[in-house]
């Protein structure tokens, strides 16, 4: 399921956008503490970002971090697959019949990863 960077026409990562949620103080530390470790703040968007390439020990190990954070705190994460940025010099994820099904529900825009469509 993971290649090393080459076409980009077939190679993707996996970027989670992070919406902190309004807490208390001390619980406003903690949170930025966690998402800190393992993603960038967009002074922009104010958004937390972070990209997976694989599914090996660190990368189920940063979901993990997001989905207690959200948890824990009631961050917002979004996962999507995105084209690999140029920048990028990790692991990728490449189009195969595993991810067919991921890469085709991404065309469906108004429905959040994860989700089955309300036909």
């Amino acid at each position: 399921m993971t290649s090393s960077p080459n076409s980009p026409e077939v190679a993707w990562v996996l970027e989670a956008i992070i919406q902190t949620a309004s807490a208390a103080d001390f619980q406003w530390q903690e949170q930025l503490d966690r998402l800190r470790s393992i993603a960038s703040y967009d002074t922009e968007t104010q958004t937390w970002h972070a990209r997976l390439g694989a599914l090996d020990l660190a990368g189920v190990q940063m979901l993990q971090a997001l989905f207690d954070a959200a948890r824990v705190y009631g961050t917002a994460v979004c996962l999507t697959p995105v084209a690999v940025p140029a920048y990028w010099d990790g692991p990728v994820f490449t189009r195969g019949p595993e991810v067919a099904a991921l890469l085709e529900a991404q065309a469906d825009r108004g429905r959040p990863l994860g989700q089955l469509p309300l036909d």
